[in-house]
Order: structure tokens, then sequence, then C-alpha cells
């Protein structure tokens, strides 16, 4: 079983607990590690916490490729959907799959949409590597259609999103939502625009968070040097 180890300096996700556990602070004995919820030191007398991983761990491991959603934005998908273990959910394009992954960890289940096989073999290497069930990958273009019907949610992560409201609106739920995902305010703009032109859809919102993160230790207390700025846009779209 993986174990979490931590302390205030570092944390390590320890895969392997059948050997020894090598780090620059000197190595973790594999007695030692099969402890859990306890303190245990390394072989220089360095002491970490250890316990079970929780999913996030091993989400941060996660092999990428294509670039990902980052948790600011996925945070505010599932905020503003407000899906759960019910819920039913497509995602394209699949990239390395991390938005897949993260909300298969929550939802009914999801399919996820990739046209590039060396995407799809990342995919499923995450898929496998946390264990989940209820995801299904189709080497398909979702412009083309979509297969499912009764969809809850609907996510883009596409160069053209607006060539797939078209295949979006036939699977959606009435009162499903479509979200897009886009790096650039253009791409954005030809979607929601697009998005306004159609009957069958509203266009809620769009929004763009920014992350500052901040140094706080003792009276220093300053944002830290290197941010997270402007990752995308991303826009919410109910079925009506």
């Amino acid at each position: 079983m993986a174990k979490v180890l931590m302390n205030k300096n570092d944390k390590f996700l320890v895969k392997d607990t059948s050997k020894d556990y090598h780090t620059k602070y000197g190595f973790f004995k594999k007695e030692d590690l099969k402890k859990n919820n306890s303190t245990i030191n390394t072989n220089t007398n360095k002491k970490f916490s250890i316990f079970n991983p929780y999913f996030i761990d091993f989400y941060r491991k996660i092999k990428r490729n294509a670039q990902i959603i980052p948790l600011k934005d996925v945070g505010l998908i599932v905020a503003e959907t407000g899906i759960d273990n019910k819920s039913k959910v497509v995602d394209a394009g699949s990239g390395s799959g991390a938005l897949c992954c993260f909300l298969a960890n929550i939802v009914k289940e999801v399919t996820t949409y990739e046209i590039r096989k060396d995407f799809i073999e990342i995919v499923k290497k995450n898929i496998d590597y946390l264990g989940l069930k209820n995801v299904k990958i189709k080497n398909k273009d979702i412009y083309e259609g979509v297969d499912e019907k009764n969809v809850d949610l609907i996510v883009l992560d596409l160069p053209e999103p607006w060539k797939a409201i078209d295949s979006a609106k036939k699977a959606l739920k009435f009162g499903g939502f479509l979200v897009s995902y886009s790096p650039c305010i253009p791409q954005t703009a030809d979607f929601v625009n697009k998005i306004n032109n159609d009957k069958d859809f509203v266009h809620v919102k769009t929004s763009e968070i920014i992350e500052r993160e901040w140094e706080i230790d003792d009276r220093k207390v300053r944002p830290r040097s290197q941010q997270i700025g402007h990752s995308g846009f991303v826009s919410f779209v109910r079925r009506i």
C-alpha cells in the first residue's frame, strides 16, 4: 500500500513500501513504511508523519503531455455545475486525462473523447494509475457527434469549441451544462457569440480565475514570487 511521508518542509508519495525509500534527508526503512498515522525517522533522524494517501496525492503525480486544466479552474467547473455522484459527464479533448480523471472521482461516469492516439495512451496509464473504473475513452472527433445521451455536463477543451455546439445539443439533458475552456479570448468570444445566436442554449457566465499564493513566515508575509497567472477562460452554458 502506498504511503505519504510529510513534515513541515517536504512531502513524498511512496508507491512501493516493500523496500527502503531513499530521499535527500536519508532513507526510511521498509519496516517503518508499514506504519500508519504515526511518525517515522530517516537514518539521519529526520522525522516525518506517515499516513495513507488521498486521491489528490496520487492525482498530483499523473503523467503529463498536453497542458492540463489547473486545479483552480477544475474547482470552478465543479462548483458552478454542481456535479455529484449521480452525474454523467462527457469530456473532450482528453489531453493527458487530468480533467476526466478528476471528475471521475466525483461523478457516476465520464466519457472522454480524443483524436490523438498518443494522448490516449497517456490517459489510459493515468486511469489505471488512479484505479478509476468509471471512465470510457473514445478515439473520436467530438465535432462529428456525441454518442452519449442525457448527459449532465459536457466540457470542451478544444481549439474550436464552437464546432462542438451541435454535438453537445443532442447529447445534453435539458438544464444540462456545456462548459468551454479556452486559453485565448478570441476562441472564447467565437464560442459565446455562437451560443448567443442559438435558441437552445443560454450563456450563463464567462470567468477567469487568477490564483495568487502567499508566503507566510512569521512577519514575512507577501505574495510568492512565482504565480499562476492566466491559464484559461471558462464559459458556462445551459441547455434549454
